[in-house]
């Protein structure tokens, strides 16, 4: 049984970093961000592949956010630097097939429980 668990979140100020981690129980897996908002759909954020040489973006975060893994931690981060509002919604983890530019709407297998991310002043 695979299990992602996410930390780092929490409440941020407009134009502020944070940085998330999903810590993946002993496998060394593809592994993807998304994020929700209420009320609104699933969004693709980023994608990493196994040996973190392949990563893929979402639009909204392109410039901003970086992804990245420790294999001898089974962690992946998700660095997000110049925060806004737009940002604020439950970010998880989850595992993929692969990371691919279509992303976004791949299906993920396992997947965690979330981290709230809200950016206000």
């Amino acid at each position: 049984q695979v299990q992602l668990v996410e930390s780092g979140g929490g409440l941020v100020q407009p134009g502020g970093s944070l940085r998330l981690s999903c810590a993946v129980s002993g496998f060394t897996l593809v592994i993807g961000w998304f994020r929700q908002a209420p009320g609104k759909e699933r969004e693709g954020v980023s994608c990493i592949s196994k040996a973190g040489t392949i990563t893929y973006y979402g639009d909204s975060v392109k410039g901003r956010f970086t992804i990245s893994r420790d294999n001898a931690k089974n962690t992946v981060y998700l660095q997000m630097n110049s925060l806004n509002a737009e940002d604020t919604a439950v970010y998880y983890c989850a595992t993929l097939t692969q990371c691919t530019a279509q992303f976004p709407t791949a299906v993920a297998r396992y997947r965690g429980q979330g981290t709230q991310v809200t950016v206000s002043s």
